[in-house]
C-alpha cells in the first residue's frame, strides 16, 4: 500500500542521509597554509598487484601553496607507509598523484593522510579512505 512504501522511501533517504554525512569533510575555512584532504581515488584499482605500484590520486583544498613532504597511508591497519609524491597541481580542489605498492592480497581500506609544512613544522591533514581488491600474483 502507499504507507508503506511512503515509510520505505523515508527510510532509504535517512540511510542514504546517514551515509553522505559519515563521509563529509569538515567544512570550516582552512587556516593560512593549511590542506585538507577532500577525497582519494585508485584509479586502476582492478588491476592492482602484490608488490607492483600504483598510482593513487588524492584531492586537496589548500590556502596557498603549502609544501606537500609525503602521503601516508594505512592498509587495513598495516601502516602507516609514506610515500614521496609523484606531483602536486594546486587548483580548486587540487591534486596529489603518489605510487604506493602493498604487500598483502585481498579487500583492503586504505586510509591516507598527508605530511605537509606549515609554520615551519610538519603537520598532518584529516585522513580520507576508499576500499578495493589486491590481487596476488
Amino acid at each position: 500500500d502507499m504507507k508503506s512504501i511512503s515509510i520505505a522511501v523515508l527510510m532509504i533517504g535517512a540511510v542514504l542521509l546517514g551515509i553522505s554525512s559519515c563521509a563529509t569533510v569538515p567544512t570550516k575555512p582552512l587556516a593560512p597554509g593549511e590542506l585538507r584532504l577532500l577525497s582519494m581515488l585508485v584509479p586502476e584499482k582492478e588491476n592492482i598487484r602484490i608488490h607492483l605500484p600504483f598510482v593513487v590520486h588524492i584531492s586537496f583544498e589548500a590556502e596557498g601553496e603549502p609544501e606537500i613532504r609525503a602521503a601516508c597511508f594505512d592498509f587495513s591497519g598495516d601502516g602507516p607507509h609514506c610515500f614521496k609524491v609523484m606531483d602536486v597541481n594546486y587548483g580548486s580542489p587540487g591534486t596529489i598523484r603518489v605510487q604506493i605498492h602493498t604487500k598483502n592480497a585481498g579487500s583492503r581500506r586504505l586510509e591516507c593522510y598527508v605530511l605537509y609544512i606549515r609554520d615551519g613544522k610538519i603537520q598532518l591533514t584529516n585522513v580520507v579512505s576508499t576500499y578495493f581488491r589486491i590481487i596476488p600474483q
